[in-house]
């Protein structure tokens, strides 16, 4: 019992750990790219770059002089969320919200910290593939803690949770988004807005990468008679563990032996090899596998 808890107090240092180091990475690209090109990728902290650009005119003659560029990223992102966790807190229950609550407050504490930076130089090329490499690794981080960082996150889920239950909270998050990135089209034109489509792209492949990881695997299906000789050449030369799947042919309704291997990439010529010299009219189905975990791939975390 003693060793479970010590296991899970450490999943949950490492979880704090991934927020905490995602977070400044996602502020990094914030303020050193997306702010000072302008871009508005959706999100809160889009919405945040907008209201910071509207009201630099209004405020340049404020006595608080962090306000005198317009109101900081770090301020509206808090202030944006807090009505939205004390919604959440009533809506969604104290479970929801602890991690990302968390995730929200570090997100506002590195915005503040970090300095704005022009990292682009007014390339929007180089702050859309940059920015999204930014923006998407600190976000899978984040993810793979199981949290969020607020947000339209949030929002997504309280409007799924009280008033539109047939769209998922995805569908809804992708509109909210969609509404900050307009907002931003209709203050900063359309070429910004253009090249913030194309840094939403590359957020998304990099988060996707960061959660999935960077080893992926193939997995084969294998239909033949010979079902024992291909096994027994695939434990020889491959040294790979093999499932026997008891399968019906519906068209010649005879019983059979489907064989499942998850093999590297590099593995996938030998193993068709194996399967070609044992019996060429074997049926053979590959497919990309994400993530393996397991003896022989990656250990479980």
């Amino acid at each position: 019992m003693g060793k479970i808890k010590s296991v899970i107090k450490k999943r949950h240092i490492w979880q704090f750990l991934l927020i905490f180091i995602g977070t400044g990475i996602m502020a990094f690209g914030i303020q050193t790219i997306y702010d000072p090109a302008n871009l508005v990728t959706g999100g809160f902290s889009g919405l945040a770059i907008v209201i910071k650009y509207v009201t630099g005119p209004l405020l340049k003659d404020c006595p608080v002089a962090m306000f005198q560029n317009g109101i900081p990223l770090w301020f509206t992102n808090f202030a944006l969320n807090i009505p939205v966790f004390i919604v959440a807190y009533f809506v969604l229950g104290k479970r929801f919200i602890g991690r990302t609550l968390f995730g929200t407050l570090m997100l506002s504490a590195w915005l503040y910290i970090i300095p704005v930076y022009d990292i682009p130089q007014n390339d929007l090329l180089i702050a859309a593939v940059f920015g999204g490499v930014f923006s998407g690794g600190g976000i899978g981080l984040v993810l793979r803690a199981n949290a969020t960082t607020g947000g339209t996150d949030m929002v997504s889920a309280i409007i799924h949770r009280k008033f539109i239950r047939h769209y998922n909270v995805a569908e809804i998050m992708q509109i909210i988004d969609g509404i900050v990135v307009i907002i931003g089209l209709l203050v900063f034109g359309i070429r910004p807005t253009l090249y913030a489509v194309i840094a939403i792209f590359v957020t998304t492949k990099t988060s996707d990468l960061i959660l999935e990881g960077f080893k992926f695997s193939r997995g084969a299906f294998i239909i033949s008679d010979h079902y024992e000789e291909i096994s027994q050449m695939i434990f020889r030369d491959l040294d790979r563990g093999i499932t026997g799947i008891h399968a019906k042919g519906m068209y010649t309704d005879s019983e059979k032996c489907m064989l499942y291997c998850v093999v590297a990439k590099k593995e996938i010529p030998t193993l068709k090899e194996i399967v070609a010299e044992v019996d060429k009219d074997a049926f053979v189905i590959v497919s990309d596998v994400r993530e393996v975990l397991g003896e022989g791939f990656q250990d479980h975390q």
